[in-house]
Formats: structure tokens, sequence, C-alpha cells
């Protein structure tokens, strides 16, 4: 059997296949011996292999002698919000995320509310890997718990960084596509506080998604023509486990992934003044605010986890990733698209704007992706040979390669699971990015 994609901050596989009970099992139990004495909490994101692996998740956690508490249904963000309200030392998330149903897999939390960082991830991989689970005695087996309320400390968290007044008032009116992920849990309460007139496509989290799960432009072709049929101020579109969110404007317009976090950011540091971290393949849209704000602004490696990381280190008021992920610490460390809901409506609120003038106004990139096949063992020799055909760039190892120019940027890194390298790049126009990751893939090919 093929192994299951692992990183350090969980696993994901194709179910029945690289995901059996077996690997969930000794995966959770291997998380369990890394975590100091105390309850673990275990949830689900609704797709309809989630109740069997989260059961055996938390019976392979009892089964090492780990008390539980099972939350059901949750969105992912939210799962990070009740680690801290239980003051658990650790949670497993079954879920992955924006991959095709047949996929599920394990996200791991630690005792901070937020997905292990890669230190610690890499102490689960190493035991998984190595060890055989520690089973116990019957007289040491874990308890077993439920969750009572899963939404009300999220919903408390959230209304508390926005001005529930002001934007009660302006009684929107929202289209919710939650696709059957467990997104709508929180989304309907935290929509219905706020007074909006709400549409919900998907509510039900049983996995039996409508659309492809990743919320692209091209998936969301049937969302895109909602928004106006119902006559929506804005369309808010979540992944199956709501920890990002792509936008659509009142005409059936995508506005996207990246406009998500650029758009919070812009109205956090029209309140607030502090440093802003996002990861090397975000938008410069992030990086011309933090210069108009005059705050100073950090770029993380990809991944969630390492995002987390440098928002502590440099105190960031606010951060994320531009797959839709904005993450505000007031709220909770993991990427959140009730934060992104909440946040944008209030800055409707507060300018008296629409979510497409709201877009409309920030600096305009392109960005274009593109991969090329190469062996693991020939990446250095082609970040060198990239290095000198984009001799006029400046280069940047923090994550693979990236390159940047006053107004482009490409980054070119390894993927973790396949022998392939992914060419990202950024420009003022889609032309201009085109050609600096075609020329990239050139430079590849011809290695």
């Amino acid at each position: 059997m093929v192994e299951p994609i692992i990183s350090v901050s969980g696993l994901r596989g194709v179910v029945g296949d690289t995901l059996t009970l077996e690997v969930a099992i000794r995966y959770a139990a291997a998380f369990a011996a890394s975590v100091p004495d105390g309850t673990m909490l275990v949830s689900n994101d609704g797709r309809s292999s989630g109740f069997m692996l989260s059961r055996a998740v938390q019976s392979g956690l009892e089964a090492v002698g780990r008390p539980t508490v099972n939350v059901g249904i949750a969105a992912t963000p939210t799962v990070g919000i009740l680690v801290k309200a239980y003051k658990a030392v650790g949670a497993i998330q079954v879920t992955a995320s924006h991959n095709p149903p047949e996929y599920n897999g394990l996200k791991l939390f630690s005792s901070e509310g937020r997905i292990i960082p890669g230190e610690s991830g890499q102490k689960v991989l190493e035991r998984y890997r190595q060890d055989s689970p520690s089973w116990v005695g019957h007289e040491l087996l874990g308890s077993c718990g439920v969750c009572e309320d899963s939404t009300s400390a999220h919903l408390e968290a959230i209304l508390k960084t926005v001005d529930v007044d002001r934007i009660r008032k302006c009684k929107f009116k929202v289209l919710l596509d939650s696709n059957h992920g467990a997104g709508s849990i929180v989304g309907k309460r935290l929509l219905d506080e706020l007074r909006c007139s709400t549409t919900i496509l998907g509510q039900e989290p049983d996995g039996k998604i409508d659309h492809p799960a990743e919320p692209t432009a091209k998936n969301l072709a049937t969302v895109l023509a909602a928004v106006p049929k119902y006559r929506s101020d804005v369309g808010f579109c979540q992944d199956p486990d709501a920890d990002r969110l792509a936008v659509i404007d009142a005409s059936g317009r995508y506005v996207g992934e990246e406009y998500t976090l650029a758009m919070c950011i812009d109205h956090i540091l029209r309140q607030r003044t502090g440093p802003i971290v996002v990861n090397c393949s975000t938008s410069n849209m992030s990086r011309d605010l933090a210069a108009k704000y005059g705050v100073p602004f950090y770029r993380s490696a990809v991944g969630e986890p390492n995002v987390v990381d440098m928002m502590l280190s440099k105190g960031a008021i606010f951060g994320g990733e531009g797959n839709g992920g904005p993450i505000d610490p007031r709220v909770g460390l993991v990427r959140d698209s009730f934060v992104g809901m909440a946040q944008l409506l209030d800055a409707m609120a507060a300018r008296r704007m629409t979510i497409g003038k709201l877009a409309d106004e920030l600096p305009r990139y392109e960005i274009v992706k593109k991969k090329v096949a190469i062996a693991r063992e020939a990446v250095s020799e082609a970040f060198d040979a990239l290095s000198r055909y984009f001799s006029d760039a400046k280069p940047d190892h923090l994550d693979g390669l990236r390159l940047d120019w006053n107004d482009a940027w490409l980054l070119v890194r390894p993927s973790n699971t396949e022998p392939i390298v992914r060419a990202v790049a950024e420009a003022s126009t889609a032309a201009k990015a085109e050609q600096l990751c075609q020329d990239a893939v050139n430079v590849l090919k011809n290695l």
C-alpha cells in the first residue's frame, strides 16, 4: 500500500486505499504520545467518511489511555477555539480540506489552538513511522465525552472584533455556499446574529457536494449565477472545513480568494496599526497595503503553521494566506472563513461600499500558476539555472526560490508529495505573469 500524503501538520489520503482505519488510529496514537497528559478533542468536517474516521480516531486515543471529547461536525477554525475552551492538550480534526470527496485526512492541533508547528509535527511523523502504539489495559482506557455547544465560543470571539450594530442596520442580503461541508454550522448563526437575510447553498453538512470542493471561479460557476439570482449583496463561498473563503460580488463576478485576505487587511489597518504577515505565495496587494498604512510587513514560508509562527514572533495584528485564509489572533490562530465574512461585512457597512467597489480600489495584480515534472535531486540545479536566467531579479530562498521585481514576482518550489515543481507568478498584467511562468517552465524543461 502506498503511504498517504503526510506533512508535518497532518495527513491526507484516499479512504480505503492510502487512508485506512489502521493508518488513522496509528497516526492518532503517535500524536497522543507526543503531547502531555490531558484531554484531546476529536471532530470532523462533514465528509461522508468523516464519522467513520472520527470514531476510529477517538477509539484509538481512548485505547492509549486518553480522555476524549467528541465535538461532532465542526469547522477547522472552530476546533481551534474549542481546544482553548476545554484546555485540551490537543485535537484531531478529520478533514481533507478542499480535496475531492474520496479523500479524507487528519489535521493536528496543539494546546494553543493552532495547527501544530513543524518541529512538533516532525516528532509525530517519526513516531508514526517507527513506533507501535502503547495500548493500555481496560482499567486505564480513556473516557469519552461529548461537546454540547460547539459554536458559541467561536461566535462570541468573532462578534467582538466588528461593529455588530453597524452591520445589523445595513440588513445585508448574503448568499452563503457551504457546499455540504461544515461551514454552515457557525456561518448561519453568525449571519443571523448580524441580521443578514441569508440564502444558504449546501447547508446540510453531509459531504454530498454540489460542485468540486476548492472554491475557484471554475468550480463556482453555478454559485456565481445564484448571487444575482437571489439579489444578494455578496456571495461567500467556503471549502469543506471552512478555513478558506472566496468572494462573489452582487453582479456574480468572482472576486476570488486573494482579495479576501487583502480586503480584510485593508479594513483592519484603517482601524489599527501593527505588523502584517502573509506567506510568500500571497499577492503583493498585502505588501502594498502595509506600505500604504506604514506598518511592518513580513513574508513566511508557505503553510499555515509557518504563517502563525511568524505572526507570533513579530506580534502581528493580522495575517493569513492568499488562498482565502485570514487569521485574526483576537479570534484564533487558524485560517478562518468566518473572520473573513465578518470583517468584509463590517468593511461594507463602515464605508457604505459594495464588495465589488472594495475589491476594485485595491492594487490590481494577476496570478498565473504552472507545474513541471522534475526529479527532486535536480531541484538545486533548477534553482541555479533560474537564478542565472532571471539575473535582474532579487532572489530569496525562504521557501524554494522566489524572484522579485518591483512590479512582479515568481515563486518556484518543489511539491512535498510529487516529483514536480510548482511555478507561481504575479504581475500587473496577466500577459506578464504568463510570460514569467512560461519562461520558468522553459528553463526547467531545458535542464
